[in-house]
């Protein structure tokens, strides 16, 4: 692919801390997206109702739809999407959870390394 061609593409990378305020609603409401997939095979029901009881971070994720995050965004399609959910540790003075200065920018969309090209992993270090 030249230049031109791969700079179509772009990956969007969110970081969400969820907080489960009424579990059985949640888990209540997971059940029921899985009752309602008409594409999902009956043993695979059986066993993703068994893993939303025990597991809130499961819940979610049946709950989680990329697609409802970008769709109505305009002139973009939503070409590849992966996505996971975990318990977390939290703690919200933790330096893990804190945007930087560099953080920032970043989400300012200000930083002018990255307007150069410069190459940064998930957390905004320099690669």
């Amino acid at each position: 692919m030249s230049a031109s061609e791969t700079s179509r593409y772009v990956r969007l990378r969110v970081d969400l801390v969820l907080e489960v305020t009424e579990r059985d609603r949640l888990t209540d409401a997971a059940l029921q997206r899985i009752k309602d997939d008409e594409f999902m095979p009956e043993e695979e029901r059986a066993h993703a109702g068994t893993a939303v009881h025990e597991d809130e971070a499961e819940a979610l994720a049946y709950l989680v739809e990329p697609f409802q995050l970008v769709g109505e965004v305009p002139g973009v399609e939503l070409v590849q999407a992966s996505w996971s959910s975990e318990q977390a540790d939290y703690d919200p003075d933790a330096d893990a959870w804190q945007l930087d200065d560099e953080d920032e920018d970043d989400a300012d969309g200000e930083d002018e390394d990255d307007a150069d090209g410069d190459d940064r992993d998930a957390d905004g270090h320099r690669l």
